[in-house]
Order: C-alpha cells, then sequence, then structure tokens
C-alpha cells in the first residue's frame, strides 16, 4: 500500500523528514511540499509540488493520506485541525500544541474526525521500553541531561526561546522543546501518559542566557499513586553529554539512554535496543491497526508538565557571579559553573536545584 503524504515543513527538522520518506519510497509517495520558501532545491522533495502554506495546497486539491507537521509549536494547533480536518492521518512533531487547551481542543477534534495522530516522541518507539516493563513498575524515574546551546543557537529564529511570540504561546524552553524528549519518556516509563495520570508539578525555573524562556531547570512530577518523575535539565554545560534517565525498581536500577537505545544493567552489562520508525508505524495503523506508541491522548501527562511551565512565574535569571561565557567557539556559549554535577545529584536524589543547595539557586 502506498501512502500519499504532505510535509509541512521542510526546513530544519522537516529535512530529516524528507530523508526518511526517501527510505520509506516503497510504502510513501510525496504528493506536496507546504513551506513559504518553497520545496527543497536539490534533493529527496526538490521535484514535488510546492505551495507556501498547507491551507494553499489543500485549496488547490491536495488530498494526502497522511500530513507531516515539522513547524514551530505555535503553529502545530491550527495545521493539525486543518489537516484533520481534510480527512488526512497526522504525524506531529513535539511538543504536540502549546497550552492544554489546545490540546483538549486538538483531541475532541481527532476523536470526532475518525483519523490518528501520532506525536514525534521518537524515543517512545524504542524497544528499551518494553524491556524495562518486564523489570515491573517502577518505584521512581530521574532523568538529567547537560546540553550546551551556544548563543547562535538562541537567536537562530524569531521564536527560539520565547514564551510567547506576537501573544501567541510558543513555550520554547529546555523542558518543553529541547529535552522535551527526556521528561516525556521518564513520565512513560513512570507510567504516567495521560494529564489525569499527574497528581502534582514542582518546578524550578532558571536561564543563564538572555532569553524569556528557561535554558536550565528542575521539576519533580507526583504521580496519582504517589510515586515520583524527576528531571533536571540544561543547555547551559560546558560539554554536551547524552541524557539518561535511571529507572528504579524492586528487580533492579537501571540507567536508559534513550538517544542511542542502550540499557546499562548493575553488573554493567550493557543492552543496545532497536527502534521502530513512528512515521513508518502509522503506516501500519492505517494498514493492520497496529497501535500507536505515541498517540496524542497518551501525551497528556507531558502537556501537564508544559502546561505547569508555560503558566509558571517567567525563569529567574542566573547570577552572573555564577555563569562563566566560554569564548572558544564560532558563538558564545553561557554555562553555569559545575552544572554537570548538579543536575546529575538533583536528579539522582529526587531534588530541586534549591534542595541540593546550587548555588543559583539559593
Amino acid at each position: 500500500m502506498i501512502h500519499d503524504v504532505l510535509l509541512v515543513g521542510a526546513r530544519g527538522f522537516g529535512a530529516s523528514h524528507l530523508r526518511n520518506l526517501e527510505r520509506l519510497s516503497d510504502r510513501a509517495r510525496l504528493v506536496a511540499v507546504a513551506d513559504p520558501a518553497g520545496a527543497p532545491v536539490e534533493g529527496f522533495g526538490a521535484d514535488a509540488p510546492a505551495y507556501p502554506s498547507l491551507d494553499a495546497a489543500l485549496s488547490a486539491g491536495v488530498r494526502p493520506d497522511v500530513i507531516i507537521i515539522a513547524t514551530p509549536t505555535g503553529t502545530h494547533h491550527s495545521l493539525a485541525l486543518a489537516a484533520l480536518a481534510a480527512g488526512a492521518d497526522v504525524y506531529l512533531e513535539k511538543p504536540p500544541v502549546a497550552t492544554m487547551s489546545q490540546f483538549v481542543d486538538l483531541l475532541a477534534a481527532e476523536q470526532a474526525s475518525g483519523r490518528s495522530v501520532q506525536i514525534g516522541f521518537q524515543s517512545f518507539g524504542s524497544h528499551a521500553l518494553a524491556d524495562l516493563a518486564t523489570l515491573g513498575t517502577p518505584t521512581s524515574v530521574a532523568t538529567w541531561a547537560t546540553w550546551s546551546r551556544d548563543a547562535a543557537y538562541w537567536t537562530r529564529s524569531a521564536w527560539a526561546g520565547k514564551r510567547l511570540l506576537d501573544g501567541v504561546p510558543i513555550v520554547d524552553g529546555v523542558v518543553t522543546n529541547p529535552l522535551a524528549h527526556a521528561v516525556a519518556t521518564a513520565l512513560r516509563i513512570g507510567g504516567a501518559r495521560r494529564r489525569e495520570d499527574v497528581e502534582s508539578i514542582e518546578l524550578e525555573l532558571f536561564r543563564a542566557n538572555e532569553i524569556e524562556a528557561d535554558d536550565t531547570s528542575s521539576l519533580r512530577v507526583t504521580l496519582r499513586d504517589g510515586r515520583r518523575v524527576t528531571a533536571a535539565l540544561t543547555l547551559a554545560s560546558p560539554e554536551q553529554a547524552a541524557p539518561l534517565i535511571e529507572v528504579h525498581t524492586r528487580e533492579a536500577d537501571v540507567l536508559f539512554a534513550y538517544t542511542s537505545d542502550e540499557l546499562t544493567y548493575p553488573d554493567g552489562r550493557v543492552e543496545r535496543t532497536g527502534r521502530t520508525d513512528l512515521v513508518e508505524q502509522l503506516f501500519d495503523h492505517r494498514e493492520h491497526s497496529t497501535p500507536l506508541a505515541a498517540p496524542l491522548i497518551e501525551c497528556g501527562a507531558f502537556m501537564a508538565v508544559l502546561e505547569a511551565v508555560r503558566t509558571a512565574p517567567s525563569p529567574a535569571p542566573v547570577p552572573a557571579s555564577e555563569i562563566t561565557i566560554l569564548t572558544d567557539r564560532e558563538a558564545p556559549l553561557s554555562t553555569i559553573d559545575g552544572i554537570q554535577e548538579i543536575v546529575e545529584r538533583a536528579a539522582r536524589s529526587g531534588a530541586l536545584f534549591s534542595e541540593v543547595g546550587a548555588a543559583f539557586a539559593v
């Protein structure tokens, strides 16, 4: 079965979808690209009909089976609604939408349309999740990540690092966009899928950069059954390391590196699992009713965290005395002194930054 696909957003992360659709060319046919800049100049997709917007493509009579949306978060809600109204199944990049009200609205539209929405949390396709499930219900889950994002990252687009842009919610902070996978995957491992699985959320949001959103944050999510999922994340580290998720169970404490699908067991054994491609799985879902790994409704727990971040007070600036600016690179990088040790210690102890005595959080 060949699935006609329309890609909305061919630049940035959209380019990876073009490469993936080329890989899946025996199952997918790219029937159009919707992007203000037009189709790619060369490579896969260069010959596809190009439209300046999804509305323009639909108005021209394009009726795809699947619409992939790889655009800024602030546009997701309206684009996904239009895609469902056109009768298409939708692959929507993470985060799903920018507010909880948009999430509820989109969920209702999905249910009314009879179509399906798969969210681009690629880590949900990791086969390691099934292996972790065999260890039993986690007693707690913690995730930490130290990434480096320099000044160029925060000036790459009008919406980068914004909480709002022209009055439209964007919520482009470390918790909700760059390291959203860490939070969403930790919640999923902990058993929190829907928003009703979350009882309470504690947040500490900080920024080392001159941005609106958070670039360094800790959070603690208490689930309805009292178990906790903790995260400590930064984009202000002098060195970048793979995000880790520590899963505590009665059987064993296991480390999961979701970017490489690796599980590390207490005896030192490392198991690397495979991963199901979520676009390919959406095709399987259309053909064989294969269950989706990242259906919209099961991103509700993550949306509860996003909504808490969105409605929280503005992130507190990290004191200049705690910041070192590295200039030995293409663009300056603002780093927080000692952040690598602080992030890991906070997450693994189930604590917020202030509770482990982080100088910038006192």
